[in-house]
């Protein structure tokens, strides 16, 4: 309008002016459609206060012989205890292997219904329906990181450097048997000989078997022993070993009072398909079911929950000396016939 009054030969206001006259006059002024505007994503508070508690599990490519080739590999591990629970290396990224997966951890780990969150970022794989289902069927909660924010995974993304940052690590893996291979190796290394400084440097394996308390009571011990040879050494205060770990936080709040109100949520199912928290009793808070208490049942703070399905996973277990779970998985979509890690 301004512009055509202008070749007019006509001045009447300014672009502003016309603009601020029209929004007197019927309201605002704005774009006409309506835009989408996506809801805001709730930050995970997630806590871990002993082993298979919380599960946290990803993705990373591993670089393959040539340039755009590379190989996946799947860890989930343990949030508590920093375990490696399991893994497996293979072609693509897909939701049945990261079902046969899970399937499998949680067979080998003997996870109880109702005992287990599992969380994960918001890959294709993670938020897919066969992981969802699977995930219901066992009656495990599964949780998101916020889009773009991978501090909301910070174990897994933390273990994957480990990983990288070996000296070993090679620039690029020649076949999928030689990446297999390594990370066999690795994982090995990982579970029972990495002291990790996250957990009084203990080895996940120690943390995840029950094993911590004995080994820190021997450090104890030796540490007493030199201080009482030598205490002129030790100047503040008698040594004593790093403390062991007793919460292990995604996202902690920033006040204690609101932290120490936070427990991990579990999940009951009905013959609906809709879930609910159990009700926690002094006999066992974390499979009591939910009495009646005439209160109002509010939804999980975190978690999505599925309908239950049968699923049926293709899984052929293979002999291991560990718990942690390495598969087997076989497909008509595969280049060979048996995919062994």
């Amino acid at each position: 309008m301004w512009a055509t009054l202008l070749d007019e030969g006509r001045y009447l206001a300014s672009e502003r002016t016309m603009y601020r006259l029209l929004e007197a006059a019927h309201g605002s002024v704005r774009e006409r459609r309506n835009q989408l505007t996506h809801p805001p994503y709730a930050k995970p508070e997630l806590l871990a206060e002993r082993p298979n508690e919380l599960w946290s599990w990803d993705i990373s490519k591993l670089r393959g012989p040539a340039k755009w080739t590379c190989f996946y590999l799947y860890v989930i591990l343990d949030v508590f205890s920093r375990y490696a629970v399991g893994w497996t290396v293979q072609h693509r990224e897909t939701a049945e292997i990261a079902k046969a997966l899970l399937g499998q951890a949680t067979e080998q780990q003997q996870i109880r219904p109702g005992t287990l969150i599992v969380h994960a970022d918001r890959g294709s794989a993670m938020r897919s329906k066969p992981v969802a289902f699977l995930l219901a069927d066992l009656g495990v909660t599964k949780t998101h990181s916020r889009p773009y924010t991978s501090t909301d995974n910070p174990y897994s993304e933390a273990q994957f450097k480990t990983l990288k940052y070996r000296p070993e690590f090679p620039a690029r893996f020649d076949s999928i048997g030689q990446s297999r291979a390594f990370c066999r190796e690795f994982f090995d290394w990982y579970n029972h000989q990495h002291r990790h400084s996250g957990i009084g440097l203990m080895t996940p394996a120690a943390i995840h078997h029950g094993r911590a308390q004995q080994l820190h009571d021997r450090r104890a011990r030796v540490l007493d022993q030199a201080y009482a040879r030598t205490p002129e050494r030790f100047v503040p205060r008698p040594p004593r070993p790093p403390a062991l770990p007793t919460a292990a936080w995604i996202n902690k709040p920033t006040t204690e009072e609101v932290a120490s109100q936070i427990r991990t949520p579990t999940v009951s199912f009905d013959l609906t398909g809709s879930a609910r928290p159990p009700h926690r009793t002094s006999k066992d808070p974390w499979l009591e079911p939910r009495g009646p208490s005439g209160r109002e049942e509010r939804p999980l703070r975190r978690g999505t929950c599925y309908p239950l399905l049968s699923t049926v996973t293709n899984v052929q277990s293979c002999p291991a000396g560990s718990r942690t779970a390495s598969m087997v998985l076989r497909s008509p979509n595969a280049r060979s016939a048996n995919w062994a890690p």
